[in-house]
């Protein structure tokens, strides 16, 4: 009797949760409304009178009314500076495009199929979450392939099919911030969180490699942890399989994409040769020419450049050697169909920055910064209960809103100056921003992959609905966002970096 309450209540919820999200407006929609609620609440907050003085320099902060002629002028003539000087759009298509020249030779999917293949049995729990880790570095690739590619491994090898799915599934996903290699939302998230620090300090600099020592680290953590779960709770739970679908031959790599794999490899060395070439002597071209510093060097506020060039010689590469690149053309292919994707990237981005610049004129986001500030430091609570409170805060906003930037351009604006002014880096914020925001994807209806992952769990559960894969998917998020958090805590007691030149506080 209990059990069955305990599941209608569980079931009450989900179902809440998904008609409670189905209610939400496109974010392109939702960030052109905000951009409205902003203007008329810059006239109010005007009205009101309400100012702070800036902690940091003792000027006195007022609001600003965007309803008035000066500000529908101001409207009018940024509206295309907002949008073309809006710092993710230029770095995500940049980096995209050496994405699209990797991906259409083949040479990812044939990446993850050797990691996958090349596996021990005993590590095979581990390798298809680390493959599916590693994936999130060329964006939609880990949904389309490896998590089906997950389940036929497992059902080749005898297990269930589903605990293979739910495995990729969750490192794909659920892992989507940690990996060992910067991918597309890295220049995106930091692009976002630049906007965001320059509300109070206007010279600060969030470069995209900001989180990676502790990605890199995360890598191994989520990895693992989503190996326990697979093999102590999803695969004891699903049982043995016996539904119809039959083992599908993975078949070995041919010689075509072989030789490509070593064409590619030689590529990378190369490659990694002269960037190496460039920073490790004392006056190497890619460091800073004026101080020799590697941390503000061309290299590292070029970073995306160097995802861009490396993406694109190895596919290049690869492609010539598997034969899939015959000319020119077909390289410009693999670019133009990286490019079809972002069409409603792009239209959210139009709204994003209107919103974003229009929040930033209204000085609302520094006020709201210095008076959450004061709040919390009255409150007493320290660094770690705090960064908690925003990890859980992060978390549950990802259950009703599935995109991680449209998500991060709402937050960003408020979150980092308040916790700028409480002497915490923005970096560190973006951080646990991560953490809240990758934990709780697999279990969220809102995330854009999510009904496709319901279809790939029906093709071995015909009875399989949201509820199924939610069920499926919860031990993942709960104890990613448990391990993870713990590791960040580890992460602030020791004071340790979170990337190249990314402290975890700051002077305030």
């Amino acid at each position: 009797m209990a059990t069955a309450q305990k599941q209608n209540l569980t079931d009450k919820l989900l179902r809440f949760i998904e008609r409670v999200g189905n209610k939400l407006p496109h974010p392109a929609t939702l960030f052109a409304l905000l951009a409205v609620l902003t203007l008329f609440m810059s006239w109010w907050v005007s009205a009101l009178g309400i100012t702070v003085q800036h902690p940091g320099t003792g000027e006195v902060i007022k609001p600003v009314n965007l309803l008035n002629r000066e500000g529908l002028h101001r409207i009018i003539t940024m509206l295309v500076k907002n949008f073309t000087d809006f710092a993710p759009l230029g770095t995500v298509l940049v980096a995209l495009l050496g994405i699209g020249i990797a991906e259409g030779s083949g040479l990812i999917g044939t990446a993850l199929r050797v990691l996958v293949l090349k596996a021990p049995p005993r590590l095979l729990t581990f390798v298809v979450v680390f493959a599916g880790v590693i994936s999130n570095t060329a964006s939609e690739v880990g949904y389309v392939l490896l998590v089906p590619l997950g389940a036929m491994i497992f059902l080749a090898v005898g297990r269930h099919p589903v605990a293979g799915l739910a495995a990729s599934f969750a490192g794909v996903s659920g892992g989507y911030s940690a990996n060992l290699l910067l991918g597309t939302i890295d220049p995106l998230l930091a692009g976002i969180s630049e906007e965001a620090a320059r509300i109070v300090d206007p010279n600060y600099s969030v470069n995209a490699a900001c989180n990676y020592y502790f990605m890199f680290a995360s890598t191994f953590v989520i990895a693992g942890v989503g190996t326990w779960v697979t093999e102590r709770i999803v695969e004891p739970r699903l049982g043995v399989y016996q539904g119809a679908e039959r083992a599908v031959e993975l078949k070995p790599l041919v010689a075509a994409e072989r030789r490509g794999l070593v064409w590619a490899a030689v590529a990378a060395i190369a490659l990694t040769a002269i960037i190496l070439w460039g920073l490790i002597p004392e006056e190497g071209f890619l460091r800073d020419p004026q101080t020799g510093s590697v941390l503000k060097s061309p290299f590292m506020k070029g970073i995306v450049a160097f995802i861009f060039l490396t993406a694109a010689v190895c596919g290049i590469a690869y492609g010539i050697g598997a034969g899939a690149y015959k000319n020119d053309a077909d390289v410009i292919k693999g670019m133009a169909k990286a490019m079809e994707t972002l069409g409603a990237y792009i239209v959210l981005v139009f709204f994003a920055s209107q919103f974003v610049a229009y929040f930033n004129w209204t000085n609302i986001g520094l006020i709201t910064a210095v008076k959450g500030a004061a709040w919390l430091k009255a409150s007493g609570m320290g660094p770690i209960p705090l960064m908690l409170a925003f990890i859980l805060v992060s978390a549950t906003i990802n259950l009703f809103m599935g995109s991680a930037s449209a998500k991060w351009a709402i937050m960003a604006p408020v979150f980092i100056p308040m916790f700028m002014l409480l002497g915490f880096s923005p970096e560190m914020v973006q951080a646990a921003y991560r953490i809240g925001d990758s934990s709780t994807n697999i279990i969220s209806p809102m995330m854009s992959y999510f009904a496709l992952i319901i279809a790939f769990v029906q093709r071995y559960d015909k009875q399989a609905g949201l509820g199924t894969l939610i069920a499926t998917m919860l031990p993942y998020s709960v104890l990613f966002l448990m391990a993870w958090s713990l590791l960040f805590v580890l992460w602030l007691v020791f004071d340790l970096p979170f990337g190249p030149g990314a402290p975890t506080f700051i002077g305030t």
